[in-house]
């Protein structure tokens, strides 16, 4: 459905360039939950902007690659070719909804100008269409709701009417970037279970992008783990989480919170993500890797299959390690 291969994505910051994205190659099926995870700085947001061309040009700039939607490359489409898809079959969902819902209009007029918009109907129909989205995203009282401004709703509920927004017009893929940041524990669960519903209610597909793998545990399909722009590992989530092949997604597992539950030792990541203006070279990774070796400062492991449909980028990829317990 959705094929990126290759993107690079620099921005332009006076005499320094920050590479964001290099050399991404990611695929998204018809109908799976894909999450796209790593620790904030690793490239995930500008990924998921970069397919619906909403980078601000300049500073962000493609250097190279593809973003094929079914078999068109969206970066070579004009601004009006692209704004026709926008909303229509591919659509967002942002984190922190309170900044993406324009606080001067009432949530009715925010859902039904897309369908006029997008789909042509009538006010009146258009109307009905939110009635029905907002039973459709688990939200009581939909007439309250519509005619209320977004300040006056609570956190899940504002990030429920932006999901109702984004799945108006039935896109065929969503794209989830941090859906569930601003909110807590509880809501964020229901926020989760509502995406995987609405997956199979409308068949669409769906990119998860999170920083927290405990998170998407329960409701991914597929995981692909990034870190300074690249992918490091991808595979259906249950290989991922039952034997991860490279030391940073490892790491990433042994920081979920859960894991501790279940009596396994809490670890944390040493160091953090470099700068995008200065990435080392070789495996990006190397300087925090536990499993770091000569070769890894020198040579840049490519992304290959080391199981059966479950690449990883690393030289010492399904290796063993031990990782060290988190303080505190």
């Amino acid at each position: 459905m959705l094929e990126i291969a290759n993107l690079d994505i620099s921005f332009a910051s006076g005499k320094s360039t920050a590479h964001a994205v290099r050399g991404l190659n990611l695929d998204i099926r018809a109908r799976e939950i894909h999450a796209l995870v790593g620790e904030s700085g690793s490239g995930k947001s500008v990924t998921s902007k970069a397919i619906l061309g909403l980078l601000p040009r300049p500073p962000a700039r493609v250097d190279s690659g593809r973003i094929l939607w079914k078999g068109t490359d969206l970066l070579t489409l004009s601004r009006e070719q692209l704004r026709r898809i926008r909303g229509s079959e591919i659509a967002m969902v942002f984190q922190e909804p309170g900044k993406h819902l324009n606080p001067a209009l009432k949530i009715d007029r925010q859902i039904t100008e897309i369908l006029i918009e997008h789909r042509g109907m009538s006010a009146a129909e258009a109307r009905t269409r939110a009635v029905a989205l907002m039973d459709m995203v688990e939200l009581a009282n939909p007439g309250s709701v519509l005619g209320s401004y977004p300040h006056e709703l609570s956190g899940g509920m504002k990030q429920r009417a932006l999901i109702a927004m984004a799945i108006s017009c039935s896109p065929e893929l969503l794209l989830a970037d941090e859906p569930t940041t601003a909110l807590d524990a509880t809501v964020q669960g229901q926020i989760l279970k509502l995406l995987r519903k609405l997956r199979s209610e409308l068949d669409m597909a769906v990119l998860l992008v999170s920083h927290d793998l405990g998170v998407v545990q329960s409701v991914a399909d597929r995981v692909s783990v990034i870190y300074t722009g690249k992918i490091f590992e991808t595979a259906v989530a249950s290989s991922v989480f039952e034997r991860p092949l490279h030391p940073y997604t490892n790491l990433l597992i042994g920081a979920i919170p859960e894991a501790a539950k279940r009596g396994q030792r809490l670890v944390s990541i040493p160091g953090r993500v470099p700068d995008a203006r200065s990435v080392p070279g070789g495996c990006s990774f190397h300087p925090r890797c536990p499993l770091a070796a000569e070769v890894c400062s020198r040579v840049e492991p490519p992304l290959v299959p080391h199981e059966t449909e479950h690449p990883a980028a690393c030289h010492f990829a399904g290796r063993h390690l031990t990782p060290e317990p988190a303080h505190g």
